[in-house]
């Protein structure tokens, strides 16, 4: 679990480690993602640095044997508009404004960052036979909105990356999907009392519960997900998915 120390990360760390799922959650500081490991049964925190190749590595191979094997990688670790423009919702900038440093940052964490980790994790899935991989996600408008390079494009790209990763890996065993929230979420990337992405209707909303990743996260590590490749999945929807697939009589194998 990339990410794994705050927001949605750790709700889907703590939803896994809950259901019986041994975890390595990861943070940039290894010292914090060992604190928040330790509150969950089972659970290991590693250091990692997303945007550096032997950073990844080395948490790839640490994760892989202490655990005896990744059966599943989530990318999640990501950093928003914030970081980049802090009055991003109230005074959104021109991409023109956007330092390169700061559109680096984000594209490197963002989206190179699910790049270098499926790489260094794949060609040991295929290894074995068998794993999924989870790629997390917002809503696709947001990747469209005024005032949101280069987080938009970051997860534009994440999107694309899936449909690709799924591709290139259809019938190997190995599995890709994606999964969003549903929504704008209590993860610090939004202000807590303030407007919201999509404009003024969105602000008189709460923001969403990182739980809600919970079970769908859960889900996908399940047996009844073997085989379930390619999709993209609500967490606010995930209900209303799961009896879709039930009533078009679709077997969770695909």
């Amino acid at each position: 679990m990339t990410g794994g120390t705050s927001g949605l990360g750790w709700a889907m760390a703590r939803a896994l480690a809950v259901a019986g799922s041994r975890v390595a959650l990861t943070g940039r500081s290894g010292e914090r993602a060992r604190q928040v490991a330790a509150d969950l049964p089972g659970a290991i925190g590693l250091p990692l640095d997303v945007r550096s190749e032997s950073s990844v590595a080395q948490a790839v191979q640490e994760a892989w044997s202490r655990l005896g094997g990744v059966d599943m990688l989530v990318n999640n670790a990501g950093i928003g508009m914030r970081t980049v423009n802090p009055g991003f919702m109230t005074e959104p900038q021109g991409f023109w404004l956007v330092s390169p440093a700061g559109f680096r940052d984000v594209i490197e964490t963002n989206l190179t960052g699910y790049f270098l980790m499926a790489r260094e994790i794949t060609p040991r899935m295929l290894a074995a036979g068998d794993g999924r991989i989870v790629n997390v996600s917002v809503n696709q408008a947001t990747t469209t909105r005024a005032g949101f390079v280069p987080y938009g494009p970051s997860r534009a790209g994440t999107e694309a990356m899936s449909r690709i990763m799924a591709a290139d890996l259809r019938g190997t065993g190995v599995t890709v999907n994606l999964l969003r929230p549903g929504g704008a979420t209590a993860t610090g990337m939004v202000p807590p009392d303030g407007p919201r992405p999509g404009g003024p209707a969105a602000g008189s909303l709460p923001l969403l519960d990182p739980a809600v990743m919970g079970p769908p996260i859960v889900w996908l590590a399940s047996a009844e997900a073997a085989g379930v490749h390619d999709q993209h999945i609500s967490a606010t929807e995930f209900d209303d998915w799961l009896r879709s697939r039930a009533s078009a009589g679709r077997e969770p194998f695909e």
